[in-house]
Formats: structure tokens, C-alpha cells, sequence
């Protein structure tokens, strides 16, 4: 399975640009999974469900099955999050996983950036960001810089950066 990143900090249209990719590169014919890191305590179930009663109970895992899709839930509860390359162990294979956030880890990534939100690039201080999708042009960085809404050129470096040219 190959794998690449999309980070950018907060409001710099990562989502979006991951979005976007996942219907690019699935139109070209690629299998594409994602995963999505959150720093917050998030929850994909709710209050009073089945599966949610199961978790407050005290189960360490609710699988959630419908003939349309299942869902895994872990309950970490005094655990470490586990690293990335633990999680990408539990996915089914694909061609593509798409990674957003998850910042700090090694893998190649491009960075969504806009500049109205005032940040400076991570890309200035991370030798794993390859690119940058901008708004606005950035002159005098030594790596690719691609406009934020040309997903198709994007989506070309991309794959031929992880070999699926």
C-alpha cells in the first residue's frame, strides 16, 4: 500500500483538498482509503445507541455492521494512541492511503496552505512535506508549489511521486 499526506495547520483547506483527491485519483481507477487524524476527543457514535450503550458499558471493541457498511470502534481507554503504521496495519489494502495530519510522522506529504490565515509554511521546517498547494504563489522555496484548487496536477504529482503513474 502506498501512502501520502495532507497537512496544513488549521482552516488551510486540507479537507478539502483531500476531498477533492479522493474523487480525482478514484476517477482515474486507483483504490483510495483515507484516515484522518484528530486532535480532539471525537466520537462516530451517539449518545443512547445500541452500539454507544455497548461502549459505555465497558466494551473494549463495538463492530457496527449494516449490509451497507460496518464500523470498528476501539475504546483506547487508559491506552497510548497507537502510531500510524499500527493503524494502517488494520486497513484493507488499497493503491492509495491518503493521510490527513498526522504531521509529525515521516511519510511524504504536500501542504495546504492559505495565506490568509497568517501562518507561516510547516514545509520551512520539515523535510517530509515534498509540496505545497497555495492561493497565493510562494516564491523562493526549493520544492514544487502547486495552486490549492489544480487537484488535477496535484493528484499527477502525487502518484508519481508513490509510483502509481
Amino acid at each position: 500500500m502506498k501512502i501520502f499526506g495532507v497537512v496544513g495547520w488549521k482552516n488551510n483547506g486540507k479537507t478539502g483538498l483531500m476531498e477533492r483527491l479522493v474523487a480525482e485519483i478514484t476517477g482515474r481507477g486507483f483504490s483510495v482509503s483515507t484516515v484522518k487524524h484528530a486532535h480532539h476527543r471525537f466520537d462516530v457514535d451517539r449518545e443512547g445507541k445500541d452500539s454507544y450503550r455497548h461502549r459505555a458499558a465497558g466494551a473494549q471493541e463495538v463492530l457496527l455492521a449494516s449490509r451497507y457498511r460496518w464500523a470498528l470502534m476501539h475504546e483506547l481507554r487508559d491506552e497510548d494512541e497507537p502510531p500510524l503504521q499500527e493503524l494502517l496495519s488494520k486497513m484493507a489494502p488499497v493503491d492509495l492511503v491518503l493521510i490527513e495530519g498526522y504531521k509529525r510522522d515521516s511519510h511524504a506529504k504536500i501542504e495546504a496552505h492559505r495565506h490568509e490565515t497568517g501562518k507561516s509554511l510547516i514545509a520551512e521546517d520539515d523535510d517530509s512535506v515534498v509540496a505545497v498547494a497555495s492561493d497565493v504563489p510562494i516564491e523562493g522555496l526549493s520544492l514544487p508549489v502547486f495552486d490549492l484548487d489544480d487537484t488535477g496536477a496535484i493528484a499527477d504529482f502525487i502518484l508519481k511521486h508513490v509510483g502509481l503513474d
